[in-house]
């Protein structure tokens, strides 16, 4: 490339973008509304370091787009948003898109702390099973105990009763108690808690008696 940078074309590609083309090479494509801001036409010279603010404006909006998109599927929290956006932009071009979903209320890492929480619980997974997931979706450890702590007093104990009865009853039925206690104690629930709560379905306690339920 010579030292004159001249716009020597700009086509419309299939999604609706224009591919950037400097001195007959391709240099990267530009969304229709940073093309327009820009005032760029065929024919026109800009310098190296226009060209690089066009391709860092154009990367933000496009990041943007993208921050849109994968929230208009479902929620997600501001870490693990950041995270998949930098699989395709860098790190500034995809804090400058979270921060824009941010300003604009379409994160919430409260809220979606609290929201995860709760449906992790109505999946049958113990607390310190919801605080890992939390973590690894790099939410402060502030909001996973607040979120935590908005869950039910017998969070844990409503949980691992809806895990027997989907899960366990059968084993229980064939008498494998101790094995159903070290699936649960993989689960992450608490082996004293697990004993105390099995006692209801084992037979000869009190409490509904396993093997009644597969009767005919």
């Amino acid at each position: 490339m010579t030292d004159e940078l001249r716009v020597t074309d700009l086509n419309p590609t299939r999604r609706g973008r224009m591919s950037l083309f400097v001195n007959g090479e391709f240099q990267f494509s530009l969304d229709l509304e940073t093309l327009a801001k820009s005032g760029l036409s065929v024919g026109d010279t800009l310098s190296q370091s226009a060209l690089a603010d066009l391709r860092e404006q154009s990367d933000e909006r496009r990041a943007k787009d993208k921050a849109l998109n994968y929230l208009s599927l479902r929620a997600y929290g501001s870490a693990e948003l950041s995270q998949k956006l930098c699989r395709v932009f860098d790190e500034d071009t995809a804090a400058a898109a979270v921060a824009e979903m941010a300003r604009l209320g379409l994160l919430d890492d409260e809220a979606f702390a609290r929201r995860r929480a709760a449906w992790w619980q109505q999946q049958g997974k113990s607390t310190r099973d919801i605080r890992a997931k939390l973590l690894a979706l790099g939410l402060p450890r502030d909001l996973i105990d607040a979120a935590l702590g908005s869950l039910a007093g017998d969070a844990d104990e409503a949980a691992l009763r809806r895990v027997i009865e989907k899960q366990y009853l059968a084993k229980l039925a064939r008498g494998e108690r101790e094995k159903v206690l070290a699936a649960l104690a993989r689960r992450g629930f608490s082996p004293r808690l697990a004993r105390a709560v099995l006692a209801d379905y084992t037979q000869n306690e009190a409490g509904p008696d396993p093997a009644t339920l597969f009767d005919c």
